[in-house]
């Protein structure tokens, strides 16, 4: 067990925006930490050797992201932070505080269809087991973002820190390069 515990999440964004952003020392010996997910307002007491991903998967039920290699090689843990992609295993849970954090699960548009880039996958077969998948549609949004889809060699570049053991990589580029225009466009 990482040691989050949640003490609650009715912070409006804006007024977790006006908090003091800084980590602070709680009663309990924990870490006092602030931070969106998804959208959400989240405030949690944790241990401040926790990683992002256990404090996503443990303390916030967020399982999307996956724990592969645990060493930020496999990137089957790839979320966002301030709209960045990072190896959520390899960042301490304090280092996402003040800031947003965008997992798998916060990617859906409101009207509930799926986001451009999921689409792709089911549409190129981008996927086997699926285990890799989460990390790699986070990685995939993020190489649209930065704006690496010149090439199919620039695509495969940028999505090398992302692993698939079952070899997807065909079906992963037609999917990123059949969503980038739809993502630039929307």
């Amino acid at each position: 067990m990482i040691g989050a515990t949640l003490v609650g999440s009715s912070l409006a964004p804006a007024e977790s925006a006006a908090q003091d952003t800084n980590a602070r020392d709680s009663a309990s010996g924990g870490l006092e930490m602030r931070f969106t997910v998804n959208g959400e307002a989240r405030r949690l007491t944790l241990d401040p050797r926790a990683s992002l991903l256990d404090t996503l998967r443990e303390g916030l039920a967020l399982t999307g992201a996956k724990k592969g290699c645990d060493h930020g090689q496999c990137g089957a843990c790839t979320v966002h932070l301030d709209d960045r992609r990072i190896a959520s295993c390899l960042t301490l849970a304090v280092q996402a505080n003040g800031r947003a954090v965008t997992t798998i699960e916060g990617i859906v548009p409101e009207d509930g269809s799926l986001h451009p880039m999921q689409q792709a996958f089911i549409d190129h077969d981008a996927l086997q087991c699926g285990y890799c998948t989460p990390g790699q549609i986070m990685a995939a949004i993020a190489c649209v973002r930065e704006g690496h889809i010149g090439s199919a060699d620039e695509i495969r570049e940028y999505m090398s820190g992302n692993l698939c053991r079952c070899g997807a990589y065909a079906g992963i580029l037609a999917a990123i390069q059949d969503a980038a225009p739809k993502m630039q466009a929307g």
